[in-house]
């Protein structure tokens, strides 16, 4: 039993450890901007429109397998690029849980960010708000979209969503299950549906 228990986690050290090595790889063949050091866990769902633009900071760390996170992920981390426009910037020492990142326009998140599991970024509502054509309208032009910026040293909390046209202040705490649409200053906790200020840090 002993020998057992020793050769599964072996296995499991040699698997991550080839996650880690092949995941940087293929991550950097699909086009995305990757500084040094940067690490993950499981393999993103990646997809950029020509000529747009994904760029991940310096020791930054992507999960995307339940096993490596204390809460688990319902879905690997996801980065979409949705115009040739579209630009979605991680910056240094992030965290990323099984978010969802979709970029029509821009995303910008800042040093330092915590995203927890399964929280939804978005800069577009994905279709119109005029009823005619709705489903089938792809031209960005007629569609809600604002770029999204989260500063420095925020921790977005589990299930949260970041709507398109936020801007969180640095150092900022986002409650689990929040939905952030505005601009909020730094240095605060917001909560709630619709997201508003609880409290000064």
């Amino acid at each position: 039993m002993t020998i057992l228990c020793a050769w599964m986690a072996n296995a499991r050290k040699l698997h991550s450890l080839w996650w880690r090595c092949t995941t940087r790889i293929i991550v950097a063949m699909q086009g995305v901007d990757l500084a040094p050091r940067v690490r993950f866990l499981g393999l993103p769902i990646i997809t950029m429109e020509p000529g747009a633009r994904i760029t991940i900071g310096e020791q930054s760390l992507l999960c995307s397998v339940s096993s490596h996170t204390a809460l688990g992920v319902m879905h690997p981390t996801i980065l979409r690029a949705l115009s040739p426009d579209a630009t979605i910037t991680i910056g240094k020492h992030v965290g990323i849980s099984g978010a969802s990142i979709c970029a029509a326009r821009s995303i910008t998140i800042g040093d330092n960010v915590l995203i927890g599991a399964n929280t939804v970024i978005t800069d577009t509502d994905f279709h119109p708000i005029t009823p005619e054509n709705r489903r089938y309208e792809k031209d960005f032009k007629n569609i809600g979209t604002r770029p999204v910026v989260i500063e420095d040293n925020v921790f977005i909390g589990t299930g949260s969503m970041i709507l398109k046209g936020s801007h969180i202040g640095r150092d900022s705490v986002v409650g689990a299950g929040s939905v952030v649409t505005g601009t909020f200053p730094q240095r605060v906790i917001i909560a709630g549906n619709p997201a508003k200020v609880i409290r000064k840090i």
